[in-house]
């Protein structure tokens, strides 16, 4: 059986005053994840944390059922993300202070038994992409109103970058209006490196200079988990980041 190993790391960065990201590597189950809270002092931490929580508990439940192909990977992801939506939702009905709280997520989940497959779920900004023969390429794409905006062709790329709503999100765990996590499959080859990414990373690093540097990594995770947080904080840190490198082993 093939044997993923994900590696991560998690700075409050240069500014912010609180770590509001949270993330799971839980290499036993294949499984790993990222969340960017969001919401008052306090709301964004807890969401986040209550997230990854929920989510390491359902996994842990549903190991054997996965691992036994009696539940589809990606049911589990959308039933997964949603109910850590309801527990942050529950949450927030138990502490009224914490209102207008949320979080991003992106799991990944990684299929062995068969064919080779990466499955993937997200809300929000937090991205996942994955590194092959040196290319870098994007798993996910941002639930986020510049999204829409470029898929309408009512922005370029280039004036996305510094438009003032570039970080409004469409969509999140918590949000009061209904949400619909996307959830895709792709074909995994062994050499493969895998990233989960906070919008800290993304928010410092244009897609090619993250390419550059797990290029530079040549392939080992360790090494470039860390070097993309210190590039990150290098830059400016602006905001929390948070990175998990997966990698066969």
């Amino acid at each position: 059986m093939s044997t993923w190993v994900g590696i991560g790391r998690s700075e409050i960065g240069l500014v912010r005053t609180m770590n509001q990201d949270a993330f799971a590597t839980l290499d036993p189950l294949g499984l790993w994840a990222v969340a960017d809270g969001m919401g008052g002092h306090v709301g964004g931490e807890v969401a986040a944390q209550a997230a990854i929580a929920s989510i390491t508990a359902q996994a842990q439940l549903s190991a054997d059922t996965l691992r036994q192909g009696q539940t589809a990977p990606p049911t589990f992801l959308a039933d997964a993300i949603m109910q850590a939506h309801h527990a942050i939702l529950g949450r927030v009905q138990l502490e009224p202070k914490l209102r207008g709280m949320g979080t991003t997520i992106v799991l990944l989940y990684i299929e062995t038994t068969e064919v080779l497959t990466a499955h993937l779920g997200h809300l929000g900004d937090s991205r996942a992409y994955s590194f092959r023969s040196g290319t870098l390429t994007p798993l996910t794409r941002d639930h986020t109103l510049i999204e829409k905006y470029l898929a309408r062709g009512i922005l370029t790329p280039k004036t996305a970058r510094t438009h003032p709503e570039r970080h409004v999100l469409t969509q999140a765990l918590g949000m009061s209006s209904p949400i619909k996590p996307s959830i895709s499959s792709y074909p995994l080859e062994p050499d493969d490196l895998l990233l989960l990414c906070s919008d800290g990373l993304t928010k410092m690093m244009e897609d090619d200079d993250i390419q550059d540097i797990f290029t530079a990594g040549k392939g080992d995770p360790i090494r470039t988990c860390d070097r993309l947080i210190d590039e990150s904080l290098d830059r400016g840190g602006t905001d929390n980041v948070t990175v998990v490198v997966i990698a066969h082993t």
